[in-house]
């Protein structure tokens, strides 16, 4: 079989890409891209780890097939700093010692970066439900989502 040629935008740059079509977008970014902040964890879409913006929204890439980001635009975690600066949301995630082993962080940044995009000023409510698919076993949320309304309060991502 043959392997379908795609064309897609990651962080910004264009990527031609000869995909087989079963294969992941998490495995493109991870393994042809060399992008592995997102974090392969349950393959099931459960854990959140894995979270990309594909054109504005988040997704588990592990349950999106590559071939389908098809002239779209994806935005991971190493595309978020800009002139080697952290963004916003991480630099307030460290302020606060929002995660412990950091493997749930790139995750809860993306999908926190999305809500932000959305809507600059989140309510609680709204906060805790868009992360609501990324999960931490490290510790509790509290500060995650104080690092969000911080990060909200300042102007947004």
């Amino acid at each position: 079989m043959a392997k379908p040629e795609i064309r897609m935008t990651v962080n910004g740059r264009e990527r031609e890409l000869f995909v087989e079509p079963w294969r992941t977008l998490l495995d493109v970014l991870r393994e042809d891209l060399d992008l592995t902040g997102a974090k392969l964890g349950c393959e099931g879409g459960e854990c959140g780890g894995c979270t990309v913006i594909l054109n504005g929204a988040p997704v588990v890439s592990c349950m999106a097939l590559a071939a389908d980001a098809h002239g779209k635009e994806i935005l991971t975690i190493e595309g978020i700093s800009e002139n080697d600066e952290l963004h916003p949301l991480q630099e307030e995630f460290l302020r606060l010692s929002s995660f412990q082993c950091g493997y749930c962080a790139p995750g809860l940044v993306m999908s926190a970066k999305a809500l932000l995009d959305e809507t600059p000023n989140p309510t609680e409510a709204e906060i805790r439900v868009a992360i609501a698919g990324n999960l931490c076993r490290c510790t509790a949320y509290v500060r995650i989502v104080k690092a969000i309304q911080l990060v909200a309060a300042q102007g947004g991502a």
